[in-house]
C-alpha cells in the first residue's frame, strides 16, 4: 500500500499528516473535502465507488457510483458504507485501501 501526503508527496520520517491517497490490490482510494462534504472515491478497472458524509461528520454516510453521481443508499456505519462500495467495484471489502484522513467516518 502506497500513501501520500494532502500535497502530493510521500509520507516520511514521522509526518504527522494525514494521506489522503491510499493505493493496494489495483484500487486506488483518494479522500477529498469539497462541497460542504467529505468525499472517500474507490477506483478499479475503470469503475468508481464514493462514500460520502458531511464535513461535521455527524451525518449518514451516502454511496455513490462515483463523487457525483446519485445517491444509492445510506448507511450509520462505516463498515456497511464499505461493503457497499466494494460490492459496486466488484472487490472484496478487505482489498479496499482507506487514506488515514478517512478512517473516522462513520457514526
Amino acid at each position: 500500500m502506497s500513501d501520500t501526503t494532502a500535497d502530493g508527496e510521500a509520507d516520511s520520517e514521522g509526518s504527522e499528516t494525514e494521506s489522503t491517497e491510499a493505493e493496494a490490490n489495483e484500487i486506488a482510494a483518494r479522500y477529498d473535502e469539497a462541497g460542504g462534504e467529505r468525499l472517500l472515491t474507490f477506483s478499479a478497472d475503470g469503475a468508481e465507488a464514493t462514500v460520502a458524509q458531511n464535513v461535521d461528520g455527524y451525518a449518514m454516510l451516502k454511496v455513490r457510483p462515483g463523487p457525483n453521481g446519485d445517491e444509492l443508499e445510506r448507511y450509520y456505519g462505516f463498515d456497511m458504507a464499505l461493503d457497499h462500495a466494494a460490492e459496486l467495484l466488484g472487490v472484496a471489502v478487505s482489498d479496499l485501501p482507506v487514506p488515514d484522513a478517512a478512517a473516522d467516518m462513520g457514526m
